[in-house]
């Protein structure tokens, strides 16, 4: 595939996939830079077309993946902030966060150790999007570069 792909075509294209990293110097660089050089040139190139539409999916899947997790570890991190639904804020009187499950839980050493967990799991499961999304753009960078064809995993495909 990379007689009929000319050098233009796969410079342009790794810079399509590149460009997401500017994400860290421009707010929402990462589907700005991207979208403006995918739509000025797809009707010209079929290859800048297709690695466009990719890298902009990953982008996409990946804001979507992170405002999920975000959502969903909320509550999970008000349910272990102290006095919260137990005549707290909220005033639940027989509010039992546990339904009569007896959890022995030792606070005496490190008192905060119950936002751990959901602090710790969800930051864990960012910072891994975070690896795919540098590991992979940069992988999908190279292979452009090179002239392959080159499909992100963990996908959504928003644009077709």
């Amino acid at each position: 595939m990379t007689e009929t792909i000319s050098k233009h075509e796969r410079n342009l294209s790794a810079i399509i996939h590149a460009s997401t990293f500017s994400k860290y110097f421009i707010p929402f660089g990462n589907f700005l830079l991207p979208l403006i050089l995918w739509t000025a040139n797809k009707k010209e190139h079929k290859f800048v077309d297709y690695n466009g539409k990719q890298a902009l999916n990953f982008q996409i899947s990946l804001l979507l993946y992170s405002l999920v997790l975000g959502i969903v570890s909320v509550p999970f991190f008000l349910g272990f902030l102290p006095g919260f639904l137990e005549h707290g804020l909220f005033d639940f009187p027989d509010f039992d966060p546990f339904n009569g499950i007896n959890i022995n839980l030792d606070s005496d050493h490190f008192r905060f150790n119950h936002f751990i967990w959901p602090l710790g799991i969800a930051g864990l499961a960012q910072a891994a999007l975070f690896v795919i999304n540098v590991v992979y753009t940069i992988l999908a960078t190279i292979r452009t570069n090179e002239g392959e064809t080159f499909k992100y995993p963990i996908t959504i495909n928003f644009i077709k």
